[in-house]
C-alpha cells in the first residue's frame, strides 16, 4: 500500500514539474517572440523619413497591443502653449476605439506631475494608485480604465510627451521585465519623434531661406531699376513752390499718408522722393507703382504678390510691391485708376498692415508708409461712386496740391538753365547763352504739359542746336527757328491734344477729356472738329 502511495506521489510530482516546465517554456517563447517584435520595430525606425514616422508609430502600437492582448495604446505630446498632453497617435481594439484615451492635465494632475519629473506610472488595479492621486483615480474610473502603464517620452533632457498601454476590460500586472522592454520602445518612439521635429524644423527653415532668397532677388532687381531711374532734385524758388516745400518739411518726418494732387507733369513723383528722403525710412529704397500702367488682372499681383500656380501663367512665386516696401515707403501714382475691387485690399493694408498673396491663405504683416498721387478730383470720383470714400479719407490724411508750371513763372528761367545744362552735357553740346526773347517766350507759354513738357522742349532744342546759343521753339506747330509766343489757337490745340492723349481720346464721362478741361462734351467735340484734330492710327 505504501508503495502505491509513493508511486502516485512521484507521478503527481512529475506532472507538476512537467506543467512548470511547459509554462516556463511558453513564457520564454513569448518573451523571445516579443523581443523579436521589439527588434523588428527598432530596425524599422532606423533612418525613417519624417513623413513616415506617424504611420510607423501607430502600426507599432497596433502590433504591441495585439501581441500582449491589451486594449489600447495612446501616445500624447505636449501642446505648444502649455504643459497639457494632446493625443497625437493611438490604436485600440474595435470594442474600445470610441472611448476617450487622453490625459488632460485637469483630470490627471498626479500623472502629469509624475511624468514631467521623468517617472513611470503603472498600476494593475486602480487601488494601487497613491492617496494623492485621488483625482486621477476618479478620472481613470470614469473612462473604465482597469490597468495601465505610462512612460515619459524625453528628448534633449526635456519630457515632450508620454506613451501608454492599458486594458479596459480586464486587470493585468506589469512585471518589471515587461516594463523594461516597453521602456525601450518608448525610447525608440521618443528618438523618432525628435528626428521628425528636427527635420520639420529644418524644412521650414529651408522654406524660409528660399522665400527670403526670392524676396532678396526681387528687391535687388527692383533696386537696380530704381537706381537707374533716380530722379533729379526739385528746382525753383517761387512762392507757390516754397509753400509746397514747407508742407513737405512738416509731414516728411512722420508716417502719415500723403496725397499729392495736381496736373500731370507737375513733378509729383519728385515730391514723393523728397518726402521719402526726409523721412526716417530714407535708408531703404522707395518702391513705386503706376496704377494706370497695368491691367486690373496684373495690378493685384504687383501690389500684393502671388504664389506659384495661383493662376495660369504664374510659374513662380512673386513678392508684391508692399512686401518689397516693408520698412520703407510705397509711392502709388495715378491712384484714381486703381480698380474698385482692389481698393478694399489697399484699405486693409492702410488700416492694419495686413495682406495675402494671390493663391495664399497666409496673412503677411508689413510696415509701409503710403504716398499716393493723382491728377484727378478724387472727391468728385467718391461722389460718383468711382472711388471708395473710406479709402479716400485714409489717403487724404495730408494732401499737398502741387502747383502747375504756369503758376511758377519765377521758376521757369532756373528750370530752363537746369535742363539746358543737363542735356548739353549729355549730348556734348554745352549751352552758354539763351536769348532774352527766347526766355520771355518760354515764360509766356502756358505749358499745359507742365515741367514734363518743358523738359521735352529743352531736350529737343539742344538736339537741334548748332551753336552754344540756344534757340527754343514752343508749341507743337513751331519750327526750329521760331521763338515768339504761341497763338491762342496753338495753345488751345496743345491743351486739347494733351487732354485727349491723357484720357486715351475719351471725351465723355468723369474720366473723359471734357471733364478734365472743364468743358461740355458737345463744346469739346465742336472745337476738335474746328481745329481738325484726328485720333492717330
Amino acid at each position: 500500500m505504501d508503495g502505491v502511495v509513493q508511486a502516485l506521489g512521484c507521478h503527481e510530482r512529475d506532472r507538476l514539474m512537467s506543467r512548470a516546465e511547459d509554462a516556463l517554456r511558453a513564457e520564454l517563447e513569448e518573451r523571445l517572440q516579443f523581443e523579436a517584435l521589439l527588434a523588428d520595430l527598432s530596425a524599422r525606425f532606423v533612418h525613417v523619413p519624417a513623413d513616415q514616422v506617424d504611420g510607423l508609430i501607430e502600426d507599432a502600437q497596433r502590433r504591441i497591443v495585439q501581441a500582449l492582448g491589451l486594449d489600447r495604446s495612446v501616445l500624447v505630446q505636449r501642446a505648444d502653449t502649455d504643459d497639457d498632453l494632446v493625443v497625437t497617435h493611438a490604436w485600440a481594439v474595435p470594442e474600445v476605439a470610441a472611448k476617450p484615451g487622453g490625459l488632460a492635465k485637469r483630470d490627471f494632475p498626479w500623472v502629469h506631475q509624475t511624468l514631467l519629473q521623468g517617472g513611470i506610472v503603472r498600476f494593475a488595479t486602480l487601488a494601487e494608485l497613491p492617496a494623492d492621486a485621488a483625482r486621477d483615480q476618479e478620472s481613470f474610473h470614469a473612462i473604465h480604465q482597469k490597468s495601465r502603464v505610462i512612460f515619459p517620452l524625453a528628448a534633449t533632457g526635456r519630457v515632450v510627451g508620454a506613451l501608454s498601454f492599458g486594458t479596459l476590460t480586464t486587470e493585468r500586472a506589469w512585471p518589471d521585465g515587461l516594463v523594461q522592454r516597453l521602456q525601450l520602445l518608448a525610447d525608440i518612439f521618443a528618438n523618432a519623434l525628435a528626428r521628425q521635429r528636427s527635420e520639420q524644423t529644418l524644412q521650414r527653415a529651408l522654406a524660409d531661406v528660399t522665400r527670403l532668397k526670392h524676396q532678396l532677388e526681387a528687391e535687388n532687381a527692383y533696386l537696380r531699376a530704381a537706381v537707374q531711374a533716380q530722379p533729379s532734385d526739385i528746382v525753383g524758388t517761387s512762392p507757390a513752390l516754397k509753400r509746397v516745400l514747407s508742407q513737405v518739411d512738416h509731414v516728411a518726418p512722420t508716417d502719415a499718408s500723403v496725397l499729392l494732387l495736381g496736373e500731370t507733369g507737375t513733378g509729383k513723383e519728385l515730391l514723393a522722393h523728397l518726402l521719402h528722403r526726409r523721412s526716417r525710412r530714407k535708408d531703404r529704397t522707395m518702391v513705386k507703382l503706376n496704377c494706370a500702367a497695368l491691367p486690373p488682372t496684373l495690378i493685384e499681383a504687383e501690389l500684393f504678390g502671388r504664389e506659384k500656380g495661383a493662376y495660369t501663367g504664374a510659374l513662380t512665386r512673386q513678392a508684391g510691391r508692399f512686401e518689397l516696401a516693408h520698412g520703407s515707403t510705397i509711392f502709388l501714382d495715378e491712384i484714381a485708376e486703381l480698380p474698385v475691387e482692389l481698393q478694399v485690399k489697399l484699405l486693409r493694408v492702410l488700416e492694419d498692415g495686413q495682406l495675402e498673396r494671390i493663391g495664399s491663405t497666409t496673412t503677411l504683416t508689413v510696415d509701409v508708409r503710403v504716398i499716393a498721387a493723382t491728377n484727378r478730383d478724387l472727391a468728385a470720383l467718391v461722389a460718383h461712386g468711382k472711388f471708395r470714400e473710406d479709402l479716400f479719407y485714409r489717403l487724404n490724411v495730408f494732401p499737398i496740391t502741387v502747383p502747375p508750371l504756369r503758376e511758377r513763372g519765377e521758376d521757369i528761367p532756373l528750370l530752363v538753365w537746369t535742363f539746358a545744362r543737363q542735356f548739353g552735357q549729355a549730348l556734348g553740346k554745352p549751352v552758354e547763352r539763351i536769348p532774352q526773347a527766347t526766355m520771355d517766350a518760354l515764360r509766356a507759354y502756358p505749358w499745359p504739359g507742365n515741367i514734363r513738357e518743358l523738359r521735352n522742349v529743352l531736350e529737343r532744342a539742344v538736339i537741334l542746336s548748332t551753336s552754344s546759343t540756344l534757340e527754343v521753339s514752343v508749341g507743337p506747330a513751331a519750327g526750329p527757328g521760331a521763338a515768339g509766343p504761341p497763338t491762342l489757337a496753338a495753345t488751345e490745340r496743345t491743351q486739347i491734344l494733351a487732354a485727349l492723349d491723357q484720357t486715351g481720346w475719351r471725351i465723355r464721362g468723369p474720366a473723359g477729356a471734357a471733364a478734365l478741361l472743364g468743358l461740355k462734351p458737345t463744346t469739346l467735340e465742336s472745337r476738335i472738329k474746328k481745329l481738325g484734330l484726328a485720333r492717330p492710327r
